[in-house]
């Protein structure tokens, strides 16, 4: 049988639950479509879904059609949850990327699509909600054409656009989308045009051929409409993707190949991890190592209907399935041989926050339950200052607190309390600058490092080499210093995170009797911070590209607001009495923003955003953060500090034995 692993990806509130349950009721799977609304979506089992009514994790429904077995992946649309998004497409086969009809492509439906190619996923493009008020599907296949130089194949028949009885069926040789489609292969096939000029009998089966084949070449998208709170246009999106026209990407492969993609929690089986096969197979009592070198055995496999599952015993290439049984499994774990995805980065936890048990005596177990959220959401880095006792976590926005909320008093049964966001700053270089530290005492102990920082471009990450010979500093000396450098890094001048810079290690030292092998850990710090000193730091802000529109008796106001946030922006459009606005704001300056425009006006005004990178931050705008742990520019108790002689804050990942 014939497996696809297809994902379901969009703007929030675009209809994706809706048309997963649609697809799963029209194949058959399901006697009745569940409704968000109502809390009844199968891909929305977590009670903190039901009640609020969007998805914060990817689920996985299985089932088959035709011939066919398809594996549907429900993400989350809302940007808090974007890690889960990142996740599930390193193990898709292709997506369908849904788009609101009335909304058109928003920010974040820009980043999907952006991220789809840059995977090299391929997508079939659904426009949904075709039944509303202002639907404008032309507009949706302009931008399309204009921003991505997409060639749309549009295989959807559409009349009454806009209304409660729009129709809606699969394109036949008698509709004008059907010379469009002709047109397009024309383009596409010198010789078929010539045919078609020289008014030479052409089969409409030679017409579709040569468009499938275009979409399985890449040189064009499918793209059909639907209405999925009616279920209309669902039976023509089933019928394509059993036609397996998309192509496909990561194939089967005889070894033993898979990567954890995500974990979540029984109550009875513990961690679970959510694996796809990209060779090989795996069967329940198997033992498996993972990265960490452990080996554990796989007790269960199961295959997920949302909620529920079935024990398949066995999980083969290409396909999705869950482990049971591999209780220190992490998400990206890769089992067997490394797989062959292409890494995108969708998620950046733009705030850190600290939480607080309500009942004090419950802290240990705070601290616990938020470790293991950690390991299904990574991203969340929980860390816990001993001295302090006092609970730090990321988080990527107010909507992710309030989960974070909801699933420690219903899974764990504790109250939290969450202090105010704080904004994650980060630092980088401004120029080159040299540092030089000589650790040779108190003995025994020699470690002399000498390195010169420099600024990268934007997102380059940290860098490192060296130009000093293996009888100067042996080359396992060398590696030390690197890693000592990303350790550094996570705590720069500001005590925020430095990020793209190269370090070289341009000299220094060590001593056959003397030299420790932890002792250049110890030095490198010490040299790091004094070439950031010297080369100045700069802060850096988190920015968010954002979209507005509003009735245009608003845009003084706007326009006011937009100007006293610091935001960037184009020269804004007023269309059909919408004023529209594009802009990049400031995440300090925009935290509470969504509100605040719809108070200003009278919730008739609209704002989708997306993160759009760091820029530096204006002289006396940011602030620095509280120092973690010892630091270098206070030599001598850092020294003593790290030879274990005093008494610090240990800043650590994963503390709870610590309290």
């Amino acid at each position: 049988m014939k497996n696809i692993n297809i994902g379901i990806l969009a703007h929030v509130d675009a209809g994706k639950t809706t048309l997963t349950e649609q697809l799963l009721f029209c194949a058959g799977a399901i006697r009745q479509a569940g409704d968000v609304n109502t809390g009844t979506a199968r891909t929305d089992y977590l009670q903190v879904e039901r009640e609020r009514g969007i998805s914060v994790r990817s689920s996985a429904v299985s089932f088959s059609y035709g011939g066919t077995q398809i594996n549907i992946i429900d993400t989350p649309g809302h940007a808090d949850f974007a890690a889960e998004v990142e996740r599930s497409l390193a193990v898709l086969d292709a997506a369908i990327l849904i788009v609101s009809a009335v909304e058109g492509i928003q920010p974040r439906t820009e980043l999907l699509i952006d991220a789809l190619i840059a995977t090299k996923t391929a997508m079939m493009v659904v426009i949904n909600k075709t039944d509303r008020q202002g639907s404008n599907v032309s507009r949706v296949l302009q931008e399309l054409r204009d921003r991505w130089g997409i060639r749309p194949a549009l295989l959807s028949h559409m009349e009454g656009e806009g209304s409660r009885e729009v129709m809606i069926r699969s394109v036949t040789a008698a509709d004008t989308a059907f010379h469009e489609l002709m047109e397009l292969c024309c383009d596409l096939d010198d010789a078929l045009l010539l045919r078609y000029l020289d008014d030479k009998e052409i089969k409409e089966e030679e017409w579709w051929d040569r468009l499938y084949t275009a979409i399985r070449q890449r040189e064009a998208v499918p793209v059909l409409y639907t209405n999925a709170s009616q279920g209309k246009g669902i039976k023509e999106l089933l019928a394509l993707i059993k036609a397996d026209i998309l192509p496909l990407k990561n194939r089967e492969d005889n070894q033993l190949s898979a990567v954890v993609y995500q974990i979540s929690h029984d109550k009875d089986m513990g961690r679970i991890a959510h694996v796809r096969m990209f060779g090989g197979s795996l069967k329940s009592r198997d033992t498996v190592v993972l990265p960490n070198q452990t080996q554990q055995k796989i007790t269960q496999i199961r295959r997920y209907q949302g909620e529920r599952y079935r024990d398949v015993g066995i999980v083969s290439s290409g396909e999705i399935a869950a482990l049971c049984g591999l209780s220190s499994a992490k998400v990206g774990d890769i089992i067997g041989e490394a797989c062959p995805y292409t890494a995108v980065h969708l998620a950046a936890p733009l705030f850190r926050v600290s939480a607080e048990p309500i009942d004090q005596k419950e802290r240990t177990a705070l601290l616990s339950a938020l470790n293991e959220l950690a390991a299904e959401e990574p991203l969340l880095d929980v860390q816990y200052v001993t001295g302090e006792q006092e609970i730090d976590l990321s988080v990527t926005g107010t909507i992710q607190l309030e989960i974070l909320t909801a699933i420690l008093r219903e899974r764990f049964g504790l109250s939290v309390r969450f202090s105010s966001p704080t904004v994650i700053y980060k630092e980088k270089p401004i120029k080159m600058g040299i540092g030089k530290d000589a650790y040779t005492m108190p003995k025994p102990c020699w470690a002399i490092v000498e390195l010169a920082v420099s600024p990268l471009k934007d997102g380059s990450g940290i860098t490192f080499s060296s130009r000093v010979p293996n009888d100067q500093i042996f080359y396992r000396y060398q590696r030390h210093v690197e890693q000592a450098v990303h350790r550094a890094a996570k705590q720069g001048i500001y005590n925020w995170e430095a990020v793209d810079f190269h370090v070289e290690l341009i000299g220094g030292s060590h001593k056959h009797v003397h030299t420790h092998p932890l002792d250049f850990f110890l030095a490198t710090p010490l040299a790091l911070y004094k070439a950031f000193e010297n080369a100045g730091m700069m802060l850096l802000e988190p920015m968010e590209l954002a979209r507005i529109s509003v009735p245009e008796e608003y845009a003084g106001r706007i326009i006011s607001d937009l100007t006293s946030m610091r935001a960037v922006y184009d020269v804004p459009v007023i269309q059909n009495g919408i004023f529209m606005a594009e802009a990049r704001i400031p995440v300090s300056e925009a935290i509470d923003y969504g509100v605040r425009l719809a108070s200003e006006t009278a919730g008739r005004g609209a704002i989708s955003v997306r993160f759009d990178g760091y820029a530096p931050c204006p002289e006396g705008i940011g602030k620095a953060a509280k120092r973690r742990g010892p630091d270098p520019r206070d030599r001598d108790r850092y020294i003593l500090t790290m030879r274990n002689a005093i008494t610090c804050l240990l800043y650590t990942s994963d503390a709870a034995d610590e309290l």
